[in-house]
């Protein structure tokens, strides 16, 4: 949940990347603009309630954890995390609301990393690809149509028929890129 990113395929500075916390919470980052994920919240809130659908406590909880982390969180960080604000959540409560979140498009399975992240354009479905960098592990999303037809075209011409199109490119983003020149041959 954050707006569209730019063509630099460095770590997507919204609040699905990098979101606002205290830095008393351990593993988020606490360089991110409140206001920003408070905006992302209440969009996603928006979203819901055109939808028909309930955005509950339980999930705006994990949609907010998973938007002020700064990072993709696996299922089990997320539990973590919750235990700072629920007494002994279940892993199940976790499970159900990333169900509800992966369904209604505020958050993204990032399959390489057994990981989650908000979305950046949650208003309209769409296939993403993301650039997921080794370094930082900062994760950029993109929506690009052109490598979509050509997925397309390549499954059609085959024969093939996909149930759903998973594009993840690990490698090291353009911050990474520059600092590593910058810091010369180890």
């Amino acid at each position: 949940m954050s707006p569209d990113p730019s063509p630099d395929p460095s770590p997507d500075p919204s609040p699905a990347a990098s979101p606002a916390a205290s830095t008393a919470d351990p593993g988020v980052d606490p360089g991110v603009d409140a206001g920003a994920l408070t905006e992302a919240l209440a969009r996603a809130e928006a979203l819901c309630s055109d939808r028909g659908v309930r955005l509950t406590d339980q999930r705006r909880q994990v949609l907010e954890i998973v938007c002020r982390a700064g990072r993709p969180l696996g299922a089990y960080d997320i539990l973590d995390a919750m235990r700072a604000q629920v007494k002994r959540p279940a892993p199940t409560l976790v499970y159900r609301a990333l169900d509800f979140l992966l369904e209604q498009g505020l958050i993204h399975r990032l399959e390489t990393l057994h990981a989650f992240i908000g979305c950046t354009h949650p208003d309209h479905p769409h296939a993403s690809e993301f650039l997921i960098c080794t370094d930082c592990g900062g994760v950029r999303e993109l929506e690009d149509d052109q490598v979509q037809c050509s997925l397309h075209q390549a499954a059609a011409q085959s024969g093939f028929s996909p149930k759903r199109r998973v594009v993840e490119v690990i490698g090291t983003c353009a911050a990474c890129a520059r600092k590593a020149q910058s810091d010369g041959p180890a």
